[in-house]
């Protein structure tokens, strides 16, 4: 008898408890909660992403809080929304929040809810595409600066919140082209904070490079043969031969990886995308001729750090030789290899950066931690930023969460949601205050 009453007091604790949970979430967090959602809800997935619905829900957010707020087109049916915050001395290079708007395709039977019904579910998960890669900062940014609006903050420096199409296909028609824009020059840009990740533990992410994309296609060709005799040299057997050699070397990299000797973003991925060989027939390919050529594609990922030479050297000497009749490209997918000044395109991270001292500072005070600085593996729009010599960080307030960018079931907490406009509130504050001339 004694089991089965302590059993139903507990069972009565944990039920109040929860539910004192669910009511912490105030009534502005909940308004909050649902602008993302709202959000979240506009399709903006490759390949159609509606465009034109997410810049009138996010300029209308804007004027409400309220923001200078224009609309700027620099490729047909891509608009760019710029909100600007006047500051006090706009003297002072300004500071610029970035947020992309499009997000990658999803595929809707694999999920467990519906990847743009931003459903909620019991445990405070909202699941939509998008949630994590990155609409939530945008919705953050806006809360963070209607709080401040509201508490009478009166910014030292102009603030502006950049939000661009096309980050997920090369960001070529989004802020590749702003950054080259007379009206980005006349925002006098002194710092910038765009997109990081998530971070599974209870520290903060924060990234200072990218590595940077290339694309490498290698093309063999020999004489074709009947599909029965044996050759030297045939199209596609130097082919494979590259193949192989070259996932020798992934795996070399890899291995550094899983040895804990070097993090993920500090070696070179080179991983297969596709594969084109064989002579096409109507039930397939015709399987009795060997055909004359054939080529495979990869994605490269190079650290900042590594000089893209060492590549090429590894590309003539033992992947795709001359001298087996291969060729191949190798391009870069992005801006430049440096900044203007002939320097890495990463960003300071030490005392020669006043804006890291201000930045660092102020995730203390907001009560939160951040891990070791980074490169991130992938690749944002902060590289477009750092080719002009401009100090950007890559930044997501997601602690205590799973990396789901581009997955399926992509979510993300409302508390993690909530906190994150806390952040930005104290970043925010500190970035726009800074009275220091660095530009």
């Amino acid at each position: 008898m004694l089991f089965l009453l302590l059993l139903l007091l507990f069972s009565s604790s944990s039920s109040s408890s929860s539910s004192s949970s669910s009511s912490a979430i105030t009534d502005l967090e909940q308004a909050q909660l649902h602008l993302f959602q709202q959000y979240l809800r506009i399709n903006t997935s490759h390949p159609s992403p509606d465009y034109t619905s997410a810049v009138s829900f996010l300029s209308a957010q804007a004027l409400s809080i309220p923001l200078i707020s224009q609309t700027l087109f620099f490729s047909p049916s891509k608009p760019l929304l710029l909100l600007s915050w006047p500051g006090s001395d706009p003297s002072l290079p300004s500071i610029l929040l970035n947020s992309h708007i499009d997000s990658v395709p999803v595929e809707p039977s694999k999920w467990s809810h519906p990847p743009y019904a931003a459903h909620r579910d019991s445990h405070g998960r909202i699941f939509a595409r998008g949630s994590q890669d990155d609409k939530c900062l945008a919705i953050q940014y806006l809360e963070a600066l209607r709080a401040l609006k509201a508490s009478g903050f009166s910014p030292l420096r102009s603030i502006h919140v950049s939000l661009v199409p096309d980050e997920e296909i090369g960001g070529a028609d989004g802020l590749a082209k702003f950054v080259e824009s007379d009206e980005f020059k006349k925002l006098n840009v002194g710092f910038v904070l765009d997109e990081g990740q998530a971070s599974p533990t209870d520290e903060f992410r924060v990234f200072y490079a990218d590595r940077l994309p290339w694309s490498l296609v290698v093309k063999a060709v020999g004489s074709p043969g009947h599909g029965s005799r044996m050759y030297d040299g045939a199209a596609l057997e130097n082919l494979m031969e590259c193949v192989e050699t070259i996932a020798r070397f992934r795996d070399n990299q890899f291995d550094l990886v899983k040895a804990g000797i070097l993090a993920a973003s500090e070696v070179i991925s080179i991983n297969p995308i596709f594969m084109k060989a064989g002579i096409p027939s109507p039930t397939g390919f015709v399987m009795n001729v060997q055909p004359s050529e054939g080529e495979v594609g990869y994605d490269v990922r190079v650290p900042p750090t590594v000089n893209i030479e060492f590549l090429r050297k590894r590309l003539d000497e033992e992947w795709a030789p001359v001298i087996r009749n291969l060729t191949y490209e190798l391009f870069l997918k992005g801006p430049k290899l440096s900044d203007n000044g002939g320097r890495p395109l990463s960003t300071a991270t030490d005392e020669s950066n006043p804006w890291w001292s201000v930045f660092t500072k102020a995730i203390i005070a907001s009560g939160g931690k951040l891990s070791k600085p980074e490169i991130l593996a992938s690749t944002t729009d902060a590289r477009f930023i750092r080719q002009f010599g401009i100090p950007a960080l890559g930044f997501s307030p997601m602690a205590n969460t799973p990396i789901l960018l581009h997955e399926h079931n992509e979510h993300l907490k409302d508390t993690v949601f909530l906190r994150g406009i806390k952040v930005y509130e104290h970043v925010i504050t500190a970035l726009s205050s800074f009275p220091g001339n660095s530009s």
